[in-house]
């Protein structure tokens, strides 16, 4: 019998098969939960998946089923299916983390449409997409947890993103409105807010302006994607059974 804090739960997390979306997959699945692994990559997931299935009996992990898929999140069919697979092969959705991201940064002079719209369309819209989907199973069930991953760029802007800041706003309006909408089906959302996480995006950087944006956090330094996933494994969890509409800051003190 398995334990944990999402102990027999089933969870879809996008854009998982690496970064912060494989930590949180990861971590539900060290809790007890069955997660699928959406990634507009699908081999990627695929193998992302086989590795937390073999992780299964590793000390700390608890796991259930692990499936990899493709998954695009602009596609309202694809991510559709994404749902389907969670329901179909591990019987039910409990857990939804919109988490796919991308980025097109370039100065407002310089940012093209196409570029603008993009951002909007993985970001914005596909957490759109993702709510609507998931919340239509979760409202039947009487019950499911919904995480949409925000931003401190949507708080404070970013030089460079008007595109990304915009986005990563937006979701937090998204994620208040569709909360209010779904509280009395026992449908909770909420939201997280990373400020700078070591990734391969932003490890990215030049490292001069890396070294700057982590001088400017109180706590001195930058977080790590398993920090994230343990605000994502709260908002999951019953431990947050009395929170809906919320948004988590996971910054290190940034913009407080």
């Amino acid at each position: 019998m398995t334990s944990g804090l999402v102990a027999g739960d089933v969870a879809v997390v996008t854009g998982a098969a690496s970064g912060i979306g494989l930590e949180i997959a990861r971590l539900f699945h060290a809790h007890g939960a069955s997660v699928v692994l959406a990634d507009i990559d699908g081999d990627r997931a695929a193998a992302a998946a086989a590795d937390l299935t073999d992780a299964v009996g590793r000390p700390g992990t608890a796991g259930g089923r692990v499936v990899g898929i493709a998954c695009n999140v602009t596609d309202e069919a694809s991510v559709q299916g994404a749902i389907d697979t969670a329901v179909r092969e591990l019987g039910s959705l409990d857990v939804y983390v919109n988490n796919a991201g991308i980025t097109r940064d370039a100065s407002l002079r310089n940012l093209r449409a196409a570029d603008f719209d993009a951002v909007i369309d993985v970001h914005l819209k596909g957490t759109w997409l993702g709510v609507k989907a998931a919340s239509a199973v979760m409202r039947e069930a009487g019950r499911g947890s919904i995480i949409n991953m925000s931003s401190l760029s949507g708080k404070s802007g970013n030089p460079g993103q008007t595109n990304y800041s915009a986005a990563k706003a937006g979701i937090v309006g998204l994620t208040k409105a569709a909360a209010k909408e779904l509280a009395h089906k026992g449908v909770r959302v909420n939201a997280i807010q990373p400020g700078l996480i070591r990734t391969a995006m932003t490890e990215a950087m030049p490292a001069d302006v890396f070294a700057a944006r982590e001088a400017d956090i109180p706590m001195k330094r930058a977080g790590e994607p398993a920090e994230v996933a343990g605000a994502a494994l709260f908002l999951a969890s019953n431990l947050s059974s009395y929170m809906t509409g919320a948004v988590l800051e996971v910054g290190g003190g940034r913009l407080m």
